[in-house]
């Protein structure tokens, strides 16, 4: 039915079960991920589950491979990479491979760039040993609750994630993957979203999470590539600037 299909796509529902908390007086998402929020505040102590600032959900301390400890608060005024990921899973496994020289690259660069890694591993021997690999920073494993949180907060539904914040702990882009894997000198970062995107492998995931116009050109012809992106480039960013003005992501 064509109200169910448009639930969906409104809410970018890629699996089930799903449970969305909206606020019924603005129709603004509360939050995307209620199932980890029933399981994590069965007795509803944190209800209406609105968003906290990243600041508050990460606050404690985080970790260096090394064992070095720092607070959360070393984070502040810098660029945030959030990193959901897991050593059992491949395509995470390869993205770090990746990251491990975007970051190198980034802070070469004199960028103010940190990453946090949270854990989706089965085991705290996974997680050392995963975490080892990593130059960056880490949610302490046995801090499940912290983890969970920031899974709530962004409504993590797979992994992995890459979610980049500004130094104000606002989101830039949810697609950090694809900005990374598209992006390997790091020119665009921190990646601010594009109105109109070349469709190539690594960014076709973005099909599945809402509607896309998809135009395509003859691709032996530069000229032609280049025209239809002038076309449609104004009429992106006027979508783009409505859902901005309403404050929602478009």
């Amino acid at each position: 039915n064509l109200l169910q299909l448009k639930l969906w796509n409104k809410y970018r529902v890629s699996n089930i079960p799903s449970l969305i908390f909206i606020d019924a007086s603005t129709g603004k998402v509360v939050c995307r991920n209620g199932l980890l929020v029933i399981r994590d505040d069965p007795e509803g102590l944190e209800f209406p589950w609105g968003p906290k600032p990243f600041s508050e959900v990460v606050a404690g301390p985080l970790l260096r491979n090394n064992g070095q400890t720092l607070d959360s608060t070393a984070l502040e005024g810098s660029h945030v990479g959030v990193y959901f990921s897991a050593h059992w899973c491949p395509p995470c496994r390869s993205l770090t491979r990746v990251l491990v020289e975007s970051y190198r690259k980034i802070k070469e660069a004199g960028q103010k760039f940190e990453i946090l890694f949270v854990s989706a591993d089965r085991s705290e021997d996974s997680f050392k040993q995963y975490f080892s690999e990593m130059p960056w920073l880490a949610v302490p494993y046995a801090d499940e609750a912290r983890r969970s949180r920031l899974n709530r907060l962004y409504g993590i539904q797979g992994i992995p994630t890459l979610i980049v914040l500004d130094s104000k702990g606002d989101v830039i882009t949810r697609q950090g993957r694809v900005e990374v894997l598209n992006d390997i000198e790091c020119r665009e970062f921190p990646w601010h979203p594009k109105p109109v995107l070349e469709l190539t492998d690594s960014n076709a995931v973005q099909l599945n999470e809402g509607p896309c116009l998809v135009l395509f050109v003859d691709s032996e012809d530069d000229g032609e590539s280049e025209a239809a992106k002038q076309l449609i480039q104004p009429i992106a960013e006027k979508i783009i600037a409505k859902y901005k003005a309403k404050e929602e992501e478009a």
